[in-house]
């Protein structure tokens, strides 16, 4: 029985930074997560994609943001259960709860936090019939290294941000990049839709719309791929690729959470963002991506801004008896657990009741 304070269901960013702002309360966290390492999305999916509306960051790979957050988190000397889902939950007469994975590894806290981004995904595939059998040889459903594309052919197939940032980015990399989307008109960013017909102007990039990919072709590996025009006057288009990448977004699924009891909307969980977060069950919280309420933004910074204002009620849950006093980190400094401390300047303090 692995016990703790605050028990986090999800290593993704959110999940992560909750243990900074519960380390600053001496509270002790343990992750859970599915995945074989922390970082979520952004350690999974696409740890080289940039990121723009991280506060005081211009830009930011995924992959860094995640590097980072555990670098501040270590102090605090976080636990984790990874490659392991979340199955069940129990609240025993005592109002504390135990959670087992789906490897029967219990874990035994009074605060349980959902913060599991939008759950788990499967990628959304194209209708080829034979696609799955160049899975890992030549088909991929997501970019994690780019580098695997340096001076490769590769076809993307997709309307929205993701196809359009990879094209873009895959210009610097593989030796020829193709685009191509079913419809005339892009779903993406406008600034990216510019940047894509521009590359498409200067030669960078084949861009075909009005089509799909309808076939993949080769001899154990993806050797080529056909593209079916919308104008039955163009007909078909066969491409020689070394890689095919359809980018038609994840389908998400809250998995076993689901049926935890709690109140769900839109495959999301809602909370209470009037006060702390909280689910319909008591001692149960929900940051990130996963919850809901009037106005949710879905950003990395609303989760950070939640794992903040949830921390401060889970402490008074957990220390119903005790006031807290708040010191800034600009102030206060950061202790961890070992004792080891980052001093602060000054010495002021806020009272929290």
């Amino acid at each position: 029985m692995i016990k703790t304070d605050i028990l986090i269901i999800g290593a993704g960013p959110t999940g992560l930074f909750t243990v900074f702002e519960a380390g600053l309360l001496k509270l002790k966290c343990h992750l859970i997560d599915a995945l074989p390492q922390p970082g979520g999305q952004c350690s999974e999916i696409y740890p080289k994609k940039p990121i723009y509306d991280i506060p005081a960051f211009p830009e930011i790979l995924a992959g860094d943001l995640v590097s980072n957050l555990l670098e501040q988190i270590k102090p605090f000397e976080p636990s984790f259960t990874l490659g392991e889902r979340a199955e069940t939950l129990e609240k025993l007469e005592d109002g504390t709860f135990i959670v087992t994975t789906n490897k029967e590894t219990k874990h035994h806290a009074p605060v349980v936090v959902i913060a599991g981004g939008l759950g788990s995904f499967e990628p959304r595939k194209p209708l080829i019939p034979n696609i799955a059998n160049f899975e890992d040889a030549g088909v991929a459903y997501m970019i994690k290294d780019p580098e695997i594309y340096r001076n490769k052919r590769v076809v993307i197939a997709g309307g929205g941000d993701s196809a359009l940032d990879w094209a873009i980015f895959l210009t610097d990399v593989a030796s020829e990049v193709s685009l191509v989307h079913r419809r005339k008109e892009f779903r993406g960013a406008l600034d990216s839709v510019e940047k894509a017909s521009e590359l498409a102007k200067l030669g960078k990039v084949r861009l075909f719309t009005e089509a799909e990919v309808v076939g993949v072709e080769g001899n154990k590996v993806l050797e080529a791929v056909t593209i079916r025009h919308n104008d039955k006057a163009k007909g078909e288009t066969v491409l020689d690729v070394d890689y095919f990448i359809p980018l038609f977004g994840l389908s998400p699924k809250l998995g076993p959470i689901g049926n935890w009891g709690l109140e769900i909307q839109r495959n999301a969980i809602k909370v209470n963002n009037a006060k702390d977060y909280q689910t319909n069950i008591p001692g149960v919280y929900a940051i990130g991506d996963v919850n809901t309420y009037e106005g949710k933004l879905k950003l990395i910074l609303s989760g950070f801004h939640e794992a903040a204002v949830m921390c401060q009620f889970a402490y008074q849950r957990i220390n119903p008896n005790k006031k807290y006093v708040m010191k800034y980190t600009t102030v206060g400094g950061v202790e961890g657990f070992d004792g080891s401390k980052k001093e602060a300047k000054k010495e002021v303090v806020q009272s929290i009741v």
